[in-house]
C-alpha cells in the first residue's frame, strides 16, 4: 500500500521536480522554466453543488497518450479509474492503497518521463 509519502518522497527523486506549495501536486520544470503537471491529488465531485475537494486517497497520474491510459484501465480496475472529467485528457487516476512503492514508482517516473524535455529524460537514463 502506497502514501502520500511515498509519492513525495519518489517523485522528489526525480530530476527538476517542484512540489507545489498551493496543493499535493509536482511538476517537472522545462527548459524555460515553465512547470508542467505529472501527478496530483485527485479533486473529487462529492456533492453536485459544491467544490471538488482533494481526495489523498487517489494520485491522477499523467500517462503517454490514450493508448497507455486504455491499457491501464483495463488492466486492473482495483488500482486504476477515471472519472467524466478527464475524458479524452492523458491520465489515470490511481488508489494509493492498491499500489506498491515498486508499482507507484514506475507509474511517477512514466508520467514524469511524459512531461519532462526529452533531452532531461535522455540524460536522466529514466
Amino acid at each position: 500500500m502506497a502514501t502520500q509519502n511515498d509519492v513525495r518522497r519518489i517523485a522528489l527523486s526525480l530530476p527538476r521536480v517542484v512540489e507545489s506549495d498551493k496543493r499535493f501536486a509536482f511538476s517537472v520544470t522545462d527548459d524555460k522554466g515553465k512547470e508542467k503537471g505529472f501527478a496530483w491529488a485527485w479533486n473529487e465531485r462529492i456533492d453536485p453543488k459544491k467544490p471538488r475537494v482533494p481526495n489523498p486517497k487517489v494520485l491522477v497520474v499523467r500517462v503517454a497518450d490514450e493508448v497507455e491510459k486504455q491499457m491501464l484501465l483495463g488492466g486492473d480496475d482495483e488500482k486504476f479509474f477515471t472519472e467524466p472529467h478527464y475524458n479524452g485528457y492523458p491520465a489515470v487516476l490511481v488508489r494509493l492503497s492498491a499500489v506498491d512503492a515498486d508499482e507507484l514508482r514506475e507509474l511517477l517516473t512514466d508520467a514524469w518521463r511524459a512531461k519532462a524535455p526529452r533531452a532531461l529524460v535522455r540524460a536522466s537514463g529514466l
